[in-house]
């Protein structure tokens, strides 16, 4: 699971559409499952609990970006759910460590500027 901290414009589609898809799942655990399954104690779900509002808004920047490529968006997040802070401070790995990472994947990461 990962959601990445770099703006979307720079992840490949193979990326972007893994990181939406990653975010829902995320999004259910946070708010309708309240911390239970498989995935609660992920440290990427630990440091989203309490910011489903930086969450909700990391949705919204994917969302963003797939209207600029062209791609249809159907799965809105419902808003009631967004609380806490407004953006992420709690990195796992740094921007520059993650911008590496995607350099690493031998993908289109990064081009889209």
């Amino acid at each position: 699971m990962r959601i990445w901290d770099i703006h979307p414009k720079y992840l490949c589609r193979k990326h972007l559409l893994a990181e939406h898809r990653e975010l829902h799942g995320l999004w259910n655990i946070l708010t309708i499952h309240k911390g239970k399954g498989g995935y609660s104690r992920h440290p990427e779900t630990i440091r989203w609990i309490g910011k489903t509002l930086a969450l909700f808004n990391r949705h919204e920047a994917l969302v963003k970006e797939f209207t600029r490529r062209g791609y249809q968006h159907l799965t809105p997040l419902n808003k009631k759910y967004a609380h806490g802070e407004n953006y992420q401070r709690v990195y796992i790995n740094t921007i520059s460590e993650q911008k590496t990472m995607l350099q690493d994947k031998q993908c289109d990461c990064l081009l889209h500027r």
